[in-house]
């Protein structure tokens, strides 16, 4: 069965850091596009932060310099490490596998796979 499970998230203050961790099982995370996405309440879903399968990465401008993607292929997981967190980053975060089977890279565009989520609180 596939699965993606994000775990990770909780409560800092301004300024802090987190890292998010998506374990992928019945998959294998670098032969496909992986994205890390959030939701706050009342705004539509936003992409984060992106790795194709051959290493490339791609992040929102509200995240550059802070944020970071990357995968573990012994672990089969993606992180985000999240630095300087800001109140605005405060939302659920997603993590989920690009449908299509892309070992060369690419395809960051149509997702699949998605986890539950996990809650990230920035305080003020």
């Amino acid at each position: 069965q596939v699965h993606t499970v994000e775990s990770g998230g909780g409560s800092v203050q301004a300024g802090g850091s987190l890292s998010l961790s998506c374990a992928a099982s019945g998959y294998t995370a670098i032969n496909y596009c992986m994205g890390w996405f959030r939701q706050a309440p009342g705004q539509e879903r936003e992409k984060v932060a992106t790795i194709d399968g051959r290493g490339g990465t791609s992040y929102a401008d509200s995240v550059k310099g802070r944020f970071t993607i990357s995968t573990d292929i012994t672990e089969n997981t993606v992180y985000l490490r999240m630095n300087n967190l800001k109140p605005d980053d405060t939302a659920m975060y997603y993590c989920a596998r690009g449908r299509d089977y892309a070992p060369r890279g690419g395809y960051c565009v149509a997702f699949t796979d998605w986890g539950q989520g996990t809650q990230v609180t920035v305080s003020s």
